[in-house]
């Protein structure tokens, strides 16, 4: 007969991964915001004019709408990159969009300020409050999605967050704050700066985000090399 302490099972999440899950989300929220467009540009503009509870308003609108995307990439997409083949696949794919998405911030020249789809979408909804503002720029963007997508497959492919369904939830919960983080941020630079960011330091602020894509490339490139030389010692 099994002692009683045999019988309890032990927990199928360890802590120390809930917590890499955590700062996976964290991390990419802070990041993926950072590099400018036409959200950070509605709040560098209107925080200016407005003062920093509009600017911060438009963030929390901004940040609400980016998390249900990568929400929506977690529950819909990720699950397909867990079958082995297409992990090992995506492992390279991830790799090459990081890439390919770090030369082309670095090489950037000027600032875009509009999108087509998000000007069209802000015209058929007319948003009034500074909240809904931020919510509908950023769900006028695709990109965006599209953008969660390719990030929430490159966690689980690199085993950074599980396919359990509470590293999912800690990770899209570390986005929502990473997210929140940089827009409380910029607000309250832009509120006591009174707007005073060129356009020097914006186009910057996009190189240093492509530097940050092109470390994060590095690190995935040293793991294919030595998930390779793992398999190549096993044959």
């Amino acid at each position: 007969m099994a002692r009683p302490r045999d019988m309890i099972e032990a927990p199928d999440i360890q802590v120390p991964h809930i917590a890499i899950a955590a700062f996976t989300g964290l991390v990419s929220g802070f990041l993926v915001s950072f590099p400018v467009g036409p959200i950070n540009l509605t709040i560098i503009n209107e925080g200016a004019r407005r003062g920093f509870k509009w600017a911060l308003l438009i963030g929390a609108g901004a940040t609400l709408m980016e998390t249900i995307y990568c929400a929506l990439a977690f529950m819909g997409f990720a699950s397909f990159f867990t079958h082995k083949t297409v992990k090992a696949a995506f492992e390279l794919i991830s790799f090459l969009l990081m890439l390919i998405i770090g030369f082309q911030f670095l090489r950037a020249r000027a600032v875009q300020e509009h999108n087509a789809i998000e000007d069209r979408i802000e015209e058929k909804l007319h948003p009034h409050s500074a909240f809904m503002v931020g919510f509908v720029r950023v769900l006028g963007n695709p990109g965006v999605l599209l953008l969660w997508i390719t990030l929430t497959a490159t966690f689980v492919a690199h085993d950074w967050v599980g396919a359990v369904y509470a590293e999912k939830f800690i990770c899209i919960g570390g986005v929502c704050v990473g997210t929140g983080l940089w827009f409380l941020l910029l607000s309250y630079i832009v509120s006591r700066g009174h707007g005073k960011i060129s356009s020097k330091t914006l186009l910057l602020m996009e190189h240093l985000s492509g530097a940050c894509l092109l470390l994060i490339a590095l690190i995935l490139g040293i793991r294919l090399v030595m998930h390779l030389e793992q398999a190549l010692l096993v044959k």
